[in-house]
């Protein structure tokens, strides 16, 4: 037997919009008392709602799309989908990702998503980059996440690259460090962000950098390109030694941590180490373990959905978030 809205309306001696307002998050005012007695009685009925129905009848399912540029394969796409998924239960809904290759067009992309009749859909990268989506497509995003729309036409929330940076070289100055050197990720914008805040730090402090170094032999970093880190640890030991070393992500800071070790010295006593990213798993089993800045991917994941489903949209706009600092003792 089918149970209907009306079914439990009765039940629940209250108007069927009242029912629809209690399980489907509609516009009927009414007590949270209410609402859960509603909900209880829907429960012991077995009452399921129909989604297909539910979708002709407002033209969206309970669903938000996320277009994933590349963000199923990083390794912080669980920290993004958790506060995406989070905010999302809160509000009665669920996401679903379609993954966006480098052969598809995003216009193709988000043409399959919207056949699933989604509320709202996100754009979501893998790392920190400019995305240009054609003005015909940007009315179909609601948020860009970890990366921002070319042209300003969606709002977008990105990590406080410059922020973070100039967080982590304050920390290492009040630590006392005060010749430090910077291995970052080349080509790729949160490495020239990062190395902007790097230098503004130094700069206030009215200290000079020891140097900034590509992390690789390409022109943009990638972690499957020839590392230069080694080189670049031993040229340094063999000038004027650095007592800091910062790192664009963890994995740089793992090699560092190698050819440290390689020369006989030692993390903090000799050179701190610090780092951005906060790949836990990584950064915690070090040795010692890494202080790092942690991107804000759950943050951004959260306020996304907050973004997506708030009933007035705000203007397009950028919002950058600040990393978390995470101190471990290789400072």
């Amino acid at each position: 037997m089918t149970i209907s809205l009306s079914d439990i309306a009765e039940r629940a001696g209250v108007s069927v919009k009242t029912v629809s307002g209690a399980l489907h998050g509609g516009s009927a005012r009414m007590s949270d008392e209410t609402r859960q007695k509603v909900k209880a009685i829907a429960e012991e009925l077995g009452y399921v709602t129909n989604l297909a129905a539910r979708g002709v009848r407002q033209g969206w399912l309970p669903l938000v799309g996320v277009v994933s540029d590349g963000l199923i394969t990083s390794p912080f796409a669980t920290e993004i989908v958790r506060g995406l998924d989070g905010a999302a239960r809160s509000a009665g809904m669920a996401v679903f990702a379609v993954n966006h290759s480098s052969g598809q067009s995003i216009g193709s992309v988000l043409d399959e998503v919207q056949q699933f009749r989604p509320r709202a859909v996100a754009y979501a990268a893998m790392y920190h980059k400019d995305v240009d989506l054609p003005p015909t497509l940007a009315g179909s995003v609601g948020v860009m996440i970890n990366c921002r729309e070319a042209s300003g036409r969606v709002t977008s929330l990105v990590p406080d690259e410059e922020g973070g940076a100039r967080e982590i070289v304050r920390y290492l100055l009040a630590a006392g460090r005060r010749r430090i050197a910077f291995i970052n990720l080349p080509g790729i914008l949160a490495g020239s962000l990062r190395e902007k805040g790097f230098r503004a730090a130094l700069e206030e402090a009215g200290i000079d950098p020891l140097g900034v170094f590509p992390a690789v032999r390409r022109s943009v970093y990638s972690d499957r390109a020839p590392s230069l880190v080694s080189s670049h640890v031993e040229a340094l030991l063999s000038g004027q030694r650095p007592d800091a070393i910062l790192c664009g992500n963890d994995r740089v800071a793992m090699e560092v941590y190698a050819a440290l070790a390689r020369a006989g010295l030692r993390i903090p006593d000799d050179i701190a180490v610090a780092s951005f990213d906060n790949q836990v798993e990584l950064a915690s089993r070090l040795d010692p373990p890494l202080t790092t800045m942690a991107l804000p991917h759950r943050a951004m994941g959260r306020l996304a959905m907050e973004i997506l489903l708030a009933g007035q949209p705000e203007p397009p706009h950028l919002r950058q978030l600040p990393f978390h600092l995470v101190e471990r003792a290789s400072v």
